[in-house]
Formats: structure tokens, sequence, C-alpha cells
């Protein structure tokens, strides 16, 4: 059987499971009466079921554990497997912790003190940032620093997915058209293991989209936004940051720089109003666009096409064939689209 042909069941069995539950899921939360009423800085009009995280959870880790049951696992090297298995448990952490909070209301310490400890065991299973390669320089070892790196960079992108999942289908989007990214870019690079991992991120997002795109049926809650954000971060990681070359350490960073700029953006302005970092608002990049008179539909498929534009930049560093046809044409889509946002937002 065709290595590739693992990757696509991945991504069949994760989107078809994610179907299949996501249904049951919110009835479940609607009989138990776990919703988010709406009201504050939320943008829902009604009260909304958080417990999707659960079903994308669950056809990510089936999809995984049937592709190990074909076979799958059988055709990487063993620190590659045991990579896989640091990755699907960090996501059980995270996605429990994400769950806690949706059914608890954890505190926000509370919350980071939990993402610092399974960060760490992440690293310790070996979802580590061992080096950096500089230009002119070479590589240079991290030492000690592989742990505090590693882990601001798993808890910060937990939190990035989980501050842009604030509109219907946003997070599952931007979260679906990175994984996407990765999954061409690890199997160009030939990283099958952080490949597989993508594939059945990609097809869980995406498939979640069905009940989540406006008008949205059921949120993912903080267990999906912590498990997604935890699982595109250690993809990076293990396909892409630890290959010698800078560019290749370059790709995760400009692949989920949506999210990224978005968090970075939101911290250093309430810093500069002297606020907690952590303190909710509505100055995110999804929050502005709705207050410059975008509809809702409009605002979240404007950040699909930035994430596909910086995607497909990616695809070009990489020197992936086509790959500057790619961008070529995404720049002229978000082009497009943001004309028809700034002439929308003119016309407001």
């Amino acid at each position: 059987m065709p290595p590739q042909i693992y990757h696509l069941i991945a991504f069949l069995v994760a989107a078809v499971v994610v179907l299949w539950t996501t249904p049951d899921v919110r009835n479940i939360g609607i009989k138990s009466g776990r919703v988010d009423q709406p009201g504050g800085r939320k943008v829902h009009q009604r009260p909304m079921v958080r417990l999707g995280g659960v079903s994308i959870f669950a056809g990510t880790i089936i999809s995984l554990l049937i592709v190990w049951w074909l076979g799958g696992f059988g055709i990487l090297p063993p620190e590659k497997e045991w990579q896989i298995w640091g990755v699907t448990l960090g996501g059980v952490g995270f996605f429990l912790i994400g769950l806690a909070d949706d059914l608890l209301n954890l505190s926000p310490l509370t919350r980071l003190v939990m993402q610092v400890i399974v960060a760490a065991g992440a690293w310790k299973a070996g979802v580590s940032i061992d080096f950096v390669s500089i230009p002119t320089v070479g590589i240079v070892h991290l030492e000690w620093l592989s742990l505090p790196i590693t882990i601001i960079w798993l808890v910060g992108m937990v939190n990035a997915i989980n501050w842009i999942d604030g509109l219907d289908g946003l997070a599952a989007g931007v979260s679906g058209i990175a994984a996407v990214v990765m999954l061409v870019v690890a199997l160009f690079m030939r990283q099958p293991a952080a490949a597989l991992i993508a594939a059945a991120l990609a097809g869980a997002s995406l498939g979640f989209l069905r009940y989540n795109f406006n008008p949205a049926q059921i949120f993912m809650g903080d267990g999906g936004a912590y498990f997604m954000g935890f699982t595109l971060a250690s993809v990076g990681v293990i396909g892409l940051v630890k290959i010698p070359a800078f560019t290749a350490v370059l790709l995760p960073y400009l692949i989920l720089a949506v999210p990224i700029v978005d968090m970075s953006a939101v911290i250093l302005v309430r810093l500069r109003h002297g606020k907690s970092p952590f303190s909710a608002d509505k100055r995110h990049l999804h929050h502005r666009l709705l207050q410059a008179g975008l509809s809702h539909r409009l605002t979240v498929l404007f950040i699909y096409s930035l994430t596909l534009w910086v995607g497909s930049l990616a695809l070009a560093i990489a020197g992936i064939p086509s790959g500057i046809a790619y961008a070529c044409a995404t720049t002229s889509l978000v082009s497009l689209i943001s004309w028809r946002v700034w002439k929308h937002a003119r016309q407001s």
C-alpha cells in the first residue's frame, strides 16, 4: 500500500467520525444544559452547545488509531512513531484542560499552570524545539532553553487558536486550512509522521465546519480550540522545526501567522493601555472587522483568505512545485476580498 494512502485514510476517517458524532454531542449538550449563553463580548444571539471539541478530538484520535491498526505507523522510524504518541498524549492533556474549562469554568491562572505542565510533558516526549538555524551562523543548539521556548510556543499557539474562536466557523476553518498546508509541506519535506497528524486534524476541522459555519449549530468550546492549537503547534515542531534548514524553521510560524499576529497585536494593545494581556475585550481582528460594518460571513471569509495566502507563501518558500503560482493566485484572491472589505467598510 502506498504510504500516502494512510494520510488519505486519516483525513477521511476523521471527517466521517466528526460528521457522524457531532449531532449526538449537540443533543447531549442540550439535554444536559451545557450551553454558552449570549451576552457581553459574545457575538451569538442564542444559547449554543460548546462541546463540539469532543467530536474534533474523537475524530482525530480515532483516525490515528485506525491508521496505526492498519499498519500505517510501520512505515515510520521508531523515533517518529514515538513523536506521534507524544503529540497524541499531549493533545489528550490539552483537550481535557479545555473540556474542564468548558464544564467547570477554570480560573485563568489554573488553566495556564495546567497548560505549562502538559506542554512540559510533551517536550519530554520529544515534541521539542532543540535548535534554530540562523543564516550565516548555522545551527544553534538551544540546550536548556529548549524547554521554555517549546512551552512558550505550544502554550502560545493553544491560546492563539482559542482567542480567534470568536465567530462561527472561524477557528475551525483557519485550523483546517493551516492543517492542509502543513500536510502538503510535511509530505514534501518527507516527514510522514507529522503529515499523518496534520491529515487527521484537517479532516476533523473541515468536517466540523458542516455544523459550525455561520449560522452555527454548535461551538467547539475550549476543548476543541486547545486541542487544535496544540496539535498544529506540535506538527510544526516535529515536522518542520526539527529540519536543519532556515526556511523549514520559518514555515510553521508563517503558516500560523494569522492567529499569531492577532494574538500578539491584542496583547501589545492591552499592555499599552495598562490592562492584563489575558483580559477579554473586543480588540481582535474579527471584532474590528465587524465594527467596521462587515457581515459575519464576509469577516470569516476574509480571515480564511489571509490564512490561505500565508499558507501559499509557505508552499512557495518550501520549494513545492507550482508553489509560486499558488502564491500569486491567493495574492490575487486576498487582494480582491480586501477590496470588497474596504468598499463595504466605506459604505457602512
